[in-house]
């Protein structure tokens, strides 16, 4: 016989249905609506009499919170800790809302559902982000043997957004070097200027240590990257000056080239960078628009193209 149970999860009501059959193992399933619940009652206990009954397997015995909580403990020390950081607030979102559904019942219906919720209030390039690190915790529970395929990869993304491009004229070039120079954080003018020249993002300058800042060979090579490949740049002319200008004071109780007081990790650029910008004056221009502009050196005059 089957018995369904009413209970309340993260503050929304849930139907807990647990079919018993003399003979066969209980099954048991949770859903949001009672009319999905007795459906699902209903099938299974035909499926039983009829002799179309299958044993329990992973998928069955294992929820989305066991799949996420060794998901954290055996991937995760795999990946980068800057990828780790923001993705453990992916799966928590995910653990409070699916965690008790048992991974034979996460459809991809399912997922559209919250999905759709998180498009009302994340960007979409938010909402692709939280949708991949669940789709990669499902095929890594296919090699598990716990699942058989990924719901996720049936469940379409939502549309990156067009890349912005943000140019500086000449006069807002010069203003926003001349507020870096003026900054109250004394590496924040070195950290523009390498940015600017090599193209590199904030997170690859901010994890570069002096190892691997080769100032006889004139090249920089980044180890976290965001592809999470090793790559080397060229750093030459004005931002190869300052660098081993830099160089010359390094502190010796720390192999990072901008440290913080501590000495155990980067220095926050931020908001020192945002101040300089608001104090240059310009409007909508964010660090990573640096990548789109050029360095060009000329006998000490810097000029951004």
């Amino acid at each position: 016989m089957a018995t369904i149970e009413c209970r309340t999860s993260h503050g929304q009501n849930v139907y807990y249905v647990k079919v018993r059959r003399k003979g066969y193992p209980p099954q048991s399933a949770t859903f949001h609506k009672l009319s999905d619940a007795k459906r699902w009652a209903q099938m299974t206990e035909g499926a039983i009499v009829e002799g179309r009954y299958f044993p329990q397997n992973d998928a069955k015995r294992h929820t989305i919170s066991d799949l996420l909580s060794r998901y954290r403990q055996d991937v995760f020390p795999q990946k980068r800790s800057s990828t780790v950081y923001n993705q453990v607030y992916h799966l928590r979102w995910w653990e409070a809302r699916l965690g008790h559904y048992a991974l034979s019942e996460i459809t991809p219906a399912l997922i559209v559902e919250y999905r759709d919720k998180l498009a009302r209030t994340r960007k979409n390039s938010t909402v692709r982000r939280y949708l991949a690190v669940l789709s990669h915790a499902f095929t890594v529970a296919i090699e598990w043997q716990w699942v058989n395929e990924n719901p996720v990869s049936k469940v379409r993304k939502p549309k990156e957004p067009r890349g912005r491009v943000r140019f500086l004229t000449e006069d807002e070039r010069e203003r926003l070097l001349a507020a870096c120079k003026e900054s109250r954080n004394r590496y924040l003018y070195l950290f523009v200027v390498l940015a600017v020249s090599t193209g590199a993002r904030r997170g690859e300058l901010l994890s570069l240590r002096w190892p691997d800042a080769d100032l006889q060979r004139c090249t920089l090579t980044f180890q976290e990257t965001k592809n999470g490949e090793r790559r080397a740049v060229p750093c030459t002319g004005h931002a190869l000056d300052l660098l081993k200008q830099h160089a010359e004071g390094r502190r010796l109780d720390t192999s990072l080239v901008f440290p913080d007081a501590t000495g155990k990790k980067p220095l926050s650029m931020k908001d020192a960078f945002a101040n300089s910008v608001q104090r240059a004056g310009i409007a909508d221009f964010r660090f990573h628009d640096l990548r789109h502009l050029g360095f060009v050196a000329s006998a000490g005059r810097h000029e951004l193209r």
